[in-house]
Parts: structure tokens; sequence; C-alpha cells
């Protein structure tokens, strides 16, 4: 059983330099595994990821979500990134193994390509697809209510995010120290990010994960 992330970069056009996001998605796929056998970017910016453990999927998908949002260029002074990423996770097996994952074929890849191509006319940003229909329409939902999340995200809400998800044993305390802030300026970020209703979903994902598989 795997996991297959298909995903593409909103709006990327609106930034000249490109490697504002792609040099930092580059490098948090690469501890992911090696390309092109595990990721590949392409056509500009689309990606796709191979997960060996689906139960990952979800974290992978929101680290990637807080990497993107809070990427702004460089002296804009803007407190909202530009930029967004839409991606469809689908879980299922591999029935196919080429020499790159974009060769790759069987359910799981098929599940993310028939999710990803309906994200846009269910207006959210993350949704999956596997042959648990319950799970599906579980998670989903609840993925949708965090849509309202995410569009009012400040990039300080997604790199305060990014940073528990990197580091899920530190205290505020210690995230401050990363971010370089106090820690009641952690706990007030938290609050505006909605932090814990994030790690939540994240959590009852996993936990439904480990039951069907086991």
């Amino acid at each position: 059983m795997y996991a297959v992330i298909k995903g593409d970069i909103v709006s990327s056009r609106k930034l000249i330099n490109q490697q504002v996001w792609l040099d930092p998605l580059k490098a948090y796929l690469n501890t992911l595994g090696s390309s092109p056998s595990k990721w590949e970017i392409m056509w500009g910016d689309f990606f796709q990821i191979e997960l060996d453990d689906p139960k990952d999927a979800l974290n992978v998908a929101l680290k990637i979500k807080a990497l993107i949002k809070g990427i702004t260029p460089a002296n804009s002074g803007q407190a909202k990134s530009p930029l967004d990423v839409r991606m469809a996770i689908g879980i299922g097996e591999k029935t196919y193994l080429g020499d790159a994952i974009s060769e790759n074929n069987g359910p799981a890849y098929i599940y993310a390509g028939e999710k990803f191509d309906r994200l846009k006319k269910e207006q959210i940003t993350i949704g999956l697809k596997s042959n648990w229909g319950e799970f599906d329409q579980e998670m989903n939902l609840y993925l949708s209510l965090l849509e309202v999340v995410f569009e009012r995200w400040s990039t300080s809400s997604a790199e305060l995010f990014w940073e528990v998800l990197k580091n899920p044993a530190f205290t505020q305390s210690e995230i401050g120290e990363r971010l370089g802030i106090k820690q009641s300026g952690v706990s007030g970020r938290w609050n505006r990010a909605h932090i814990d209703k994030l790690l939540a979903v994240e959590r009852q994902f996993t936990e439904k994960i480990n039951s069907l598989l086991s």
C-alpha cells in the first residue's frame, strides 16, 4: 500500500524568481527520497511524490502547505504569501514500477490523479481518494473545513506550523527560540493559526489509516 501526492504551485507566475519556492521545496522533497524514483517536479510547477507509508501522507501535504504559504519575495513586506499549493492524495497499490515516478502506475496513482482533477471544482486545496469510501468522506470533510484556516494564514502562521510539524516534541518556548520570538508570541500565533485543529485532523488521519491497515 502506497500514498501518492500530486500537486501544483498556485500563482507561481506572479514571482519573477521561481527559485524562491523551488529551492526550499526541492530541499524538503530530498528528505523524502531521491528524484526521480520518489519525487519529481515537472512542467514548471507540478510535482508528484510517492510515499511507502500511507499514514505519512497528510503530514507531508501539510508540511508542503506550510512551506509554500510561508514564502514571500525578498523585501516585499507582504503579510501573506502570493503563493498557494493544491495537492491530491491517492492511497492504494502500485502495480507498475518504472524508471521514474512519472512512469509508475496503479490505484494510488489513479486515485491521486482523479482527485487532483476535481480540486478546483470542489474549491479545496487538499483532498484525498482511496478505496475506503467512508474514510474519504470523513477526511475530505475535515480538509474542506480547514480551507478557511489556510485562506487566513499569514506567512508567520505558516512558518509556525512548519516548525511545529518538523519538531513535534518541541515546547512553545523551544519553537520560539527557533523563530526568534518569545513564548507569549508563539502562543498568540498558535491560536491565530489554529494549530490545535490542524494537529487534531492530522492525528485523526493517522489513526484511521492505522486502523484500516491493521
